[in-house]
């Protein structure tokens, strides 16, 4: 791909999944990225599109409005008529890379995945609270137990 193009955002609406004929999903959500500062900041909507395995799936149920996202993918610039005459032009990435990013505003209506009914579920862990825990479990002379069923936080090789 020779035009790529990435930014982070706010989803400024709930993603909807559609299907087309042939029985492939899309998956649309508006993102807006603010541009420049002070009283020149502009916010720019740039429509973000998902095709195919990545659209379906429990992506659409977390992203909702308000929620932070980074978005890589092929930046295109449609045009068209409105109604009423007016020519306008609307950005649009076909998304190769979404992810969440940070939090969803606090709101009541925010998604919590129902939780696996085999496997006992441990809440959260932050990366502090993990190596404080770490650091206790070593001066009791314990093995640190990690979530990930590893012997360390992270099982890659270290080359230093």
């Amino acid at each position: 791909m020779s035009n790529v193009f990435s930014c982070t955002g706010t989803v400024g609406r709930d993603a909807e999944v559609r299907y087309l004929p042939s029985g492939q999903a899309v998956l649309n959500v508006a993102v807006a990225n603010n541009v420049g500062f002070g009283d020149k900041q502009q916010t720019v909507w740039i429509r973000v599109i998902l095709w195919g395995r990545r659209a379906e799936g429990t992506l659409k149920d977390y992203l909702k409005k308000g929620q932070q996202v980074f978005v890589s993918g092929e930046l295109t610039m449609n045009e068209y008529t409105t109604n009423d005459g007016t020519k306008k032009t609307q950005l649009e990435i076909n998304a190769t890379i979404l992810d969440l990013v940070g939090k969803k505003s606090d709101s009541p209506q925010s998604y919590q995945p129902a939780p696996a009914a085999s496997a006992p579920q441990r809440p959260p862990v932050s990366p502090h609270e993990q190596h404080r825990r770490d650091v206790a479990a070593h001066n009791a002379g314990q093995n640190p137990v990690y979530p990930n069923g590893g012997d360390a936080p992270y099982d890659d090789d270290i080359p230093f």
